[in-house]
């Protein structure tokens, strides 16, 4: 297994990646990353100062990925944790788990104090992956994300 920084060869695999999931949990729907426009063009998005983007390998195959924007709309300090999915043979090997520390040891040295994220109930696991790292529920969204489908938000202190 290994986390990697992502690479422009990347883009049509990890939009896939991406769409495989949503589309597993039934959430392919307006509102959600599955009609973002630069979902295959994830290597330029994440050139912007102030995220990273991770790519999780099994054996060379990319399995997962997740990572850091600086969303419009949310406080100075605060990044958003984005597009973090792992395919149904990454699940249950920790992997989650290493890549959401990947993010936040990334945040958190690029000087973020907060982190956010955007999920949906059909998530299931995912939910409790990020209580178990110390994000609480907030009540209402924050930033201008444009998922307007996720209806859980949640915020970590980093600092």
């Amino acid at each position: 297994m290994a986390i990697r920084k992502i690479q422009p060869n990347d883009n049509q695999t990890l939009g896939s990646v991406i769409q495989t999931v949503l589309k597993e949990f039934g959430i392919d729907r307006p509102g959600t990353a599955y009609y973002d426009p630069q979902l295959y063009s994830l290597y330029e998005s994440f050139q912007t100062p102030g995220s990273n983007y991770w790519v999780v390998e099994i054996d060379n195959e990319i399995v997962g990925c997740g990572g850091i924007f600086p969303t419009k709309g949310l406080d100075k300090g605060c990044v958003e944790l984005v597009k973090f999915y792992l395919l149904p043979k990454a699940r249950g090997k920790g992997l989650g788990k290493e890549l959401l520390l990947q993010c936040i040891s990334g945040a958190k040295e690029m000087g973020y104090e907060s982190m956010y994220l955007e999920t949906m109930p059909e998530l299931t696991t995912a939910i409790p992956l990020y209580e178990r790292n110390g994000f609480r529920h907030l009540t209402a969204p924050l930033g201008d994300s444009g998922h307007f489908a996720c209806t859980i938000w949640m915020q970590k202190t980093l600092m």
